[in-house]
């Protein structure tokens, strides 16, 4: 197959051939119909994930058909559509008996800790755990971008930050997460602000249900930014998401909390990077939750995919742009720079 490939971390990648991948016995191989251009594929790129293991394939967020399938696979076929999380569980351990798939303790993640899916074809194990079946009215553009971005947004705005209708939402950074997170706030009935660089991605913003948009290139610091924050929400925000992952907008998004307010962290902030100063001053004397949001389980995209059928929530909308094998290289380059907003599909 035809596969974007690094050899060394940072090295300019390169699409090339490689070997077909086979089945486990859980698994199955699918081929790709799309797959998504995500911040973390870059990070992965820059050497920031312990668990790549070079030469590498990117890519985590996918959508398309089974194309062959492991022995002990129960309740799949080959050319059933599907979809996949980004965190692929292994369905025993204590955390996903518990229904909290999402932090197994012996996950694999495709794109990460195995080949992923700027390729032709990716395998995936633990396929009757991990696997969710597409509706018709769900194309593989939309539902590749439900495998990481949309999906993670999803959880980290209803599950993790427990919105509610009437309450100001705060969105530090609006790539394609970001975007994902004000959309889901704004159905969900919230008051959302969002917080961005690029005028192309406030523009995406609005377009998507901000109330509020803060250029936040012309506000300065953290303080700044939780400032004006904390000016147009008359308080604070009662739920704020870091969807970018940075020193700043992490202590950004805490410091334009109102008093017991919940911030959410969703971008990554590698420990490569060095660890953030956090506030956490106003942490006890607001009583400010704090939590983290890494993906979502299978058995909870039904919901999801609910909303996304009966046109809640339009995840399409904030595909602005696609590219063939050949422009990944370089698309996968230039994820760490601001952009013009939404998300990029790779078609191989």
């Amino acid at each position: 197959m035809r596969a974007v490939v690094f050899d060394e971390f940072g090295a300019w990648p390169e699409v090339r051939q490689v070997a077909d991948p086979t089945p486990a016995p859980d698994g199955v191989v699918l081929r790709v119909g799309a797959t998504g251009l995500c911040r973390s594929d870059w990070h992965g790129w820059q050497g920031h994930d312990p668990d790549i293991r070079l030469p590498h394939v990117p890519g985590h967020e996918f959508a398309g058909v089974v194309a062959a399938v492991g022995a002990d696979v129960r309740g799949w076929r080959p050319g059933d559509r599907v979809t996949a999380p980004f965190v692929c569980a292994c369905g025993r351990c204590p955390s996903c008996l518990a229904g909290d798939q999402q932090v197994c303790e012996r996950q694999t993640q495709p794109g990460f800790t195995g080949w992923g899916s700027f390729a032709e074809y990716v395998a995936v194990r633990h396929a009757d755990v991990n696997l969710v079946r597409l509706p018709d009215a769900v194309d593989d553009a939309t539902a590749a971008a439900l495998g990481c971005r949309f999906a993670t947004a999803f959880r980290a705005v209803v599950a993790q930050g427990r919105v509610a209708a009437g309450e100001w939402v705060a969105v530090h950074g609006c790539g394609g997460v970001g975007l994902s997170a004000v959309m889901v706030a704004a159905a969900s009935g919230a008051r959302v602000v969002a917080v961005d660089v690029a005028p192309a991605a406030l523009e995406l913003a609005r377009r998507s249900g901000a109330a509020i948009c803060l250029d936040g290139s012309t506000l300065g610091g953290p303080a700044e930014v939780a400032a004006a924050v904390r000016e147009a929400t008359g308080g604070g925000a009662h739920l704020s998401l870091d969807a970018l992952g940075s020193h700043a907008t992490c202590v950004a998004s805490i410091e334009g909390l109102r008093r017991r307010g919940r911030h959410v962290q969703v971008g990554l902030l590698p420990a490569a990077r060095g660890r953030p100063a956090l506030p956490m001053e106003l942490v006890i004397a607001y009583e400010l939750e704090l939590r983290g949001s890494h993906g979502m389980p299978a058995h909870a995209y039904p919901e999801l995919l609910r909303l996304v059928t009966a046109g809640v929530l339009r995840p399409g909308e904030l595909v602005t742009g696609t590219v063939e094998l050949a422009g990944a290289p370089a698309a996968l380059a230039t994820m760490d720079r601001p952009t013009t907003g939404g998300m990029r599909l790779i078609r191989p």
